[in-house]
């Protein structure tokens, strides 16, 4: 039986996140176990007037490749790949696993090759949904494997995703219009201020924000959403951090991650499980140790971790910092293959801007 919500979250997806008009070159990638969103999107985005292609990954491709691939098959990036990063005017990335441990087993260092030969692109892909030429938006599919990660039965987990995303409410792009003037209040003081300091257990650093922009996020690049993100002076940050949550990144999993940045580089780093993964991805370019983005998240109705970042960064009460490349809408101006996230709970902590308490336990006080 077809679920209902898949049509509600295709029309929010479409006119809402993306912002479709007719004429529109609209790219719809996921795996093949997303299949019902993807007709929905697929479906709607026909109805709105624009031109949908997929691109569909079929399970285990990528596992064969990255492990048996030669240095040379792992560095070649295809030209139709580069093509379509300035061919589409709309790319909706849908995520949904049928076994989320199913890169645990590749050498980290060849992730870090791949990762690396397609940095340029990454690059180029940020650039345009930074200077608002490329709409992207990122959403999952709820699959068994992604509920047992989350500690839930399948059902559970589809009320946990659809209700983060506000679909229960009666008019959807309304509630994340409610949610988008909330969060600007927060950003409009961020952004008049310098300095973030952020003291929690674990956790003291600091980190400057003059120059850079502080972006209100509400469902049009992540969806669900419900952040508000920068990108740090690169060599400004300095201090150490405990992330509370697993570290997840390419189907691999690193425990209590402790970093020391100093003049805005990780100089100290450890993991009580994922050590090696850890490093290869530090190592992985000259980017890959700087800060590309700091955040608070601020979606109140995720109160629990579940094992992937869509939804874990947007936890209220918690911080995360990504390594890695800049978002450039805040002014960020990192550059890596690596845009790696990593939560940090706040709701034993406080923040500070320029010297002054502006959160504690988990909310802002301003």
């Amino acid at each position: 039986m077809a679920d209902l919500r898949h049509e509600k979250l295709s029309r929010v997806l479409v006119h809402y996140s993306l912002r479709i008009k007719p004429g529109h070159k609209l790219q719809i990638e996921g795996a093949d176990i997303a299949a019902p969103l993807i007709r929905a999107v697929y479906r709607e985005a026909v109805r709105a007037g624009a031109y949908p292609s997929t691109r569909i990954g079929i399970d285990g491709l990528r596992e064969i490749f990255l492990k048996e691939a030669s240095d040379e098959q792992l560095q070649f990036v295809s030209e139709i790949r580069r093509l379509e990063v300035d061919y589409y005017d709309a790319v909706l990335s849908i995520d949904g696993d049928y076994n989320t441990k199913a890169l645990s087993g590749v050498d980290p260092k060849r992730l870090a090759v791949q990762s690396a030969a397609s940095a340029p692109l990454f690059k180029r892909f940020v650039e345009r949904i930074g200077s608002g030429d490329l709409h992207w938006c990122g959403t999952l599919y709820p699959t068994q494997a992604n509920a047992q990660e989350a500690g839930m039965s399948l059902s559970d987990y589809e009320d946990f995703v659809y209700s983060a995303c506000l679909l229960d409410a009666e008019d959807p792009i309304a509630a994340w219009q409610q949610a988008y003037d909330a969060q600007q209040r927060i950003v409009d003081f961020l952004n008049q201020r310098r300095e973030i300091h952020i003291v929690a257990p674990g956790t003291d650093i600091r980190y400057r924000t003059d120059g850079r922009q502080w972006i209100n996020c509400c469902g049009h690049e992540n969806f669900p959403d419900g952040e508000v993100f920068t990108g740090p002076v690169e060599d400004s940050v300095n201090g150490e951090v405990r992330f509370t949550y697993p570290a997840l990144y390419q189907g691999n999993q690193v425990e209590d991650v402790r970093l020391v940045f100093k003049d805005g580089r990780v100089v100290e780093a450890s993991a009580a499980r994922g050590q090696d993964f850890l490093m290869a991805m530090l190592d992985l370019d000259e980017g890959a140790r700087t800060l590309g983005e700091a955040a608070f998240g601020l979606n109140y109705g995720i109160q629990r971790f579940t094992g992937h970042i869509l939804f874990d960064e947007k936890i209220g009460g918690t911080m995360h910092l990504a390594l890695g490349q800049s978002l450039t809408e805040s002014g960020g101006k990192n550059q890596s293959g690596l845009h790696w996230d990593m939560v940090c709970d706040l709701r034993e902590g406080r923040a500070y801007a320029d010297g002054e308490l502006i959160y504690e336990n988990g909310r802002f006080t301003i």
